[in-house]
C-alpha cells in the first residue's frame, strides 16, 4: 500500500507540476551579519539576535539595515563554503527570506548593538532589506 501511495504521488507531480507551488524567495546581500548574545549582569543570555549591516564609505562605519530575534536554531547564521559566505534563512508571511554576507561576527554584550547604532543612523533613515509592499487599488470595470 505504501508503495502505491508513493507511485501515485510521483504521478501527480509528473503530470501536474504547476499544481505544486514553489515558495517565493527573497534574497538580499549585506556587508556583515552579526550574531549578538545579549547578556544580563550575571552573564546569562537574555536573547539572541541577528543584525544585518552595510558599510558606509562616507562615514567609515557599519550601519544597521535590519535585525531579527532568533526564535529557533534554524534561524542562526550559517557558514557556506562555496561560495564563501554567511547566510540567514527564515520563513516570513509565506516568503522564504535569505540574507547573505561575506563576513560575520559574534558578540556578547550588555548593550544592544542595534539600539546603539540608532545614534549613528536613526531607524527611519535605514535602507530596508525588503521593499515594502504597497497596496494598490484594482481598477474597477464598469
Amino acid at each position: 500500500m505504501n508503495l502505491m501511495t508513493t507511485i501515485a504521488g510521483l504521478l501527480v507531480i509528473s503530470v501536474a507540476p504547476d499544481a505544486i507551488e514553489a515558495p517565493s524567495v527573497a534574497r538580499q546581500r549585506v556587508d556583515m551579519i552579526e550574531l549578538n548574545h545579549f547578556i544580563d549582569d550575571q552573564g546569562r543570555e537574555v536573547f539572541r539576535q541577528v543584525i544585518f549591516y552595510d558599510w558606509s564609505k562616507p562615514e567609515k562605519q557599519f550601519h544597521v539595515r535590519a535585525w531579527r530575534l532568533i526564535k529557533k536554531p534554524s534561524q542562526l547564521p550559517e557558514r557556506r563554503w562555496n561560495p564563501d559566505q554567511y547566510q540567514c534563512t527564515w520563513h516570513d508571511e509565506g516568503i522564504l527570506r535569505h540574507v547573505w554576507a561575506p563576513s560575520m561576527r559574534e558578540t556578547w554584550t550588555q548593550r544592544d548593538p542595534e539600539r546603539v547604532n540608532r545614534a549613528l543612523l536613526p531607524e527611519d533613515q535605514r535602507i530596508p532589506l525588503w521593499t515594502p509592499k504597497i497596496a494598490t487599488k484594482q481598477p474597477t470595470t464598469r
